[in-house]
C-alpha cells in the first residue's frame, strides 16, 4: 500500500483481507476498505454491495486475460514486452465484444 502511484480511494479485497489493522492503514491514507466481514467477526462491517460486485468483474477480466498462454506463463524476459502483450491481449478481448454484439 505504500508503492508510488496515485492515492487510493477503495481498496476491494475478499475476505482474506479482514483485519482491523488492514483496515485502520486503509483509513488512514483516507481509503474507504470495501473488504467483507469474515463469518466470525463480532462485529460485522457493511459494506456498499454494488461497489463490491464490480471486483467481480475486474476478476473475470483477470481470467480471460489468463487464457493466453503467454500471459499465463510469462514467456517475455521485460516488463516492456509483458505490458505490450497485456494490451494485445486487452484489445483482442475487446473487439470480441463487438464482434458478436448485432
Amino acid at each position: 500500500m505504500a508503492a508510488h502511484g496515485p492515492v487510493p480511494r477503495v481498496l476491494l479485497a475478499d475476505k482474506g483481507y479482514d483485519s482491523d489493522h488492514i483496515r485502520a492503514s486503509l483509513q488512514a491514507a483516507g481509503a474507504v476498505p470495501m473488504i467483507p466481514a469474515r463469518r466470525n467477526r463480532r462485529n460485522p462491517v457493511q459494506i456498499d454491495g454494488f461497489i463490491y460486485a464490480l471486483r467481480n468483474r475486474v476478476e473475470r477480466c483477470f481470467n480471460k486475460l489468463r487464457c493466453s498462454r503467454r500471459l499465463a506463463t510469462r514467456y517475455d524476459k521485460t516488463a516492456h514486452s509483458y505490458l505490450g502483450f497485456i494490451h494485445l491481449a486487452s484489445i483482442r478481448l475487446w473487439i470480441r465484444h463487438f464482434v458478436n454484439s448485432s
